[in-house]
């Protein structure tokens, strides 16, 4: 299941004409339950730390995905599932959703980014409760406190994924891109070099015929058509 999502990921990135990234479950009421703890308690050590790399690793190959990602949570995102979609760029959770960290109660911690996605979205303080607590949250409590960006009622989700993809795909890809590298990059760095970035990022765009296409759009009072070049 992990290396098939690697390369369904690695296939995304290598394609051109991807613009947004949905990541759904085709099982009713879950999103991602996590980890098989059956499954693990047959493991050697060795084994669940090479399976927890190549978890951290692969989640922190679809933060680095050139192209916006959504989680669209709808059911249950726990343990790994919901350090999957915490990699993402956006969430969007049906209000059903149950979200949770719940490793410290099997005497772990969450080890595929949740301990550093987490406070990076809710704050320190925060995201220390929920991971020392291992409580779980429902889709409405994630909103406000910025673990969603939106709370929807059950079902309703992936409708309201697409709609923002929708709205993603009129803009201009490369922009997009820059963007998504400007603000992740930048939060890691200081400001004055984070500032820098932001103008290297800006220079990447100066030239490229969406910019001068959208300049002319918005004089003709059109929608633009960006290509991506």
């Amino acid at each position: 299941m992990l290396r098939g999502l690697r390369n369904a990921f690695e296939t995304i990135e290598s394609d051109e004409s991807a613009q947004v990234v949905l990541i759904c479950s085709s099982v009713p009421k879950v999103f991602c339950a996590g980890a098989d703890l059956k499954e693990r308690k047959t493991m050697t050590p060795s084994e669940v730390q090479n399976f927890v790399n190549s978890l951290r690793s692969t989640f922190s190959f679809i933060e680095a995905l050139r192209v916006p990602t959504v989680a669209v949570i709808e059911g249950v995102a726990l343990g790994g599932g919901l350090e999957m979609a915490l990699s993402c760029d956006l969430r969007i959770c049906g209000e059903d959703a149950v979200l949770g960290l719940p490793e410290t109660g099997l005497a772990i911690i969450p080890g595929a980014g949740g301990t550093q996605r987490l406070p990076r979205l809710v704050g320190k303080s925060r995201a220390k409760e929920l991971i020392f607590t291992g409580r779980k949250i429902g889709g409405r409590e994630a909103m406000p406190m910025g673990l969603a960006n939106y709370s929807v009622p059950a079902g309703e989700a992936h409708s309201k994924a697409l709609e923002i993809a929708r709205e993603i795909i009129q803009k201009g890809p490369i922009a997009i891109r820059m963007a998504k590298k400007a603000i992740n990059e930048g939060l890691e760095i200081d400001l004055p070099s984070a500032l820098e970035l932001e103008e290297e990022c800006y220079e990447q765009i100066l030239n490229t015929k969406d910019r001068l296409e959208g300049l002319t759009a918005f004089a003709e009072k059109r929608k633009p058509s960006y290509r991506g070049e």
